[in-house]
């Protein structure tokens, strides 16, 4: 039975399976955080110690609400001020591609922390093929943005990723792909709306996936 703080987060997908990866009494690093509602879950599940970090003034405030410790500052900056494995579990959920820096940030995840979380909408995902083969950007449930207002600054696709993650020897310890909340096994490059992994520092490459 679901309880109550994992209910709250229904259509979250992603949260569910973070809250599953995490041990209790973790320490926790949630970069773009939002209004918290993770950091929270973990907290009440998992009794985890943690901090959020945020710059939407707004999603401060609703982390504070929430009763989750937050830090306002620009991940475009880096992490310098953790110091090296302060944290078992460092996560960015759903904000990878809005980072112009990337491996230096899953970089930084990982020195600061055991083990990285990071989640991204997949624009591999076959509809979004299509719009561009329509001649249109893609519009979606997880990317809702029009093209000229969209906070996304990378555009990358899970097959992208898996190469990245070979290239820069990071180790890719579990991947799990979506679409409509349900698990994808066949084709994730293609039939995953949205991207799910675990990651590590590398003693051995990743072997990448077949992609479409």
């Amino acid at each position: 039975m679901m309880s109550s703080s994992l209910t709250t987060m229904r259509g979250r997908f992603d949260f569910e399976c973070i809250v599953r990866w995490i041990q209790p009494n973790e320490r926790v690093l949630d970069l773009g955080c939002g209004d918290g509602a993770l950091l929270s879950a973990l907290k009440k599940e998992k009794q985890v110690r943690g901090y959020g970090v945020e710059l939407d003034p707004d999603n401060l405030a609703a982390c504070i609400k929430n009763g989750v410790h937050v830090l306002q500052f620009d991940l475009e900056r880096g992490l310098s001020g953790f110091e090296d494995d302060a944290f078992d579990h460092v996560i960015m959920s759903l904000s990878l591609q809005t980072v112009r820096h990337t491996v230096p940030l899953l970089k930084e995840m990982l020195r600061v922390g055991h083990e990285a979380v990071v989640s991204f909408p997949n624009f591999g995902y076959q509809p979004h093929r299509d719009a561009i083969a329509a001649g249109r950007m893609p519009v979606s449930r997880h990317l809702p943005y029009q093209w000229f207002d969209t906070p996304n600054v990378r555009f990358f696709t899970i097959a992208d990723f898996d190469a990245l993650c070979a290239d820069e020897r990071i180790q890719v310890r579990e991947r799990l792909a979506f679409a409509h909340g349900q698990p994808v096994h066949a084709n994730p490059n293609l039939n995953g709306e949205v991207a799910l992994y675990r990651l590590g520092r590398s003693s051995a490459s990743f072997q990448k996936a077949p992609s479409a």
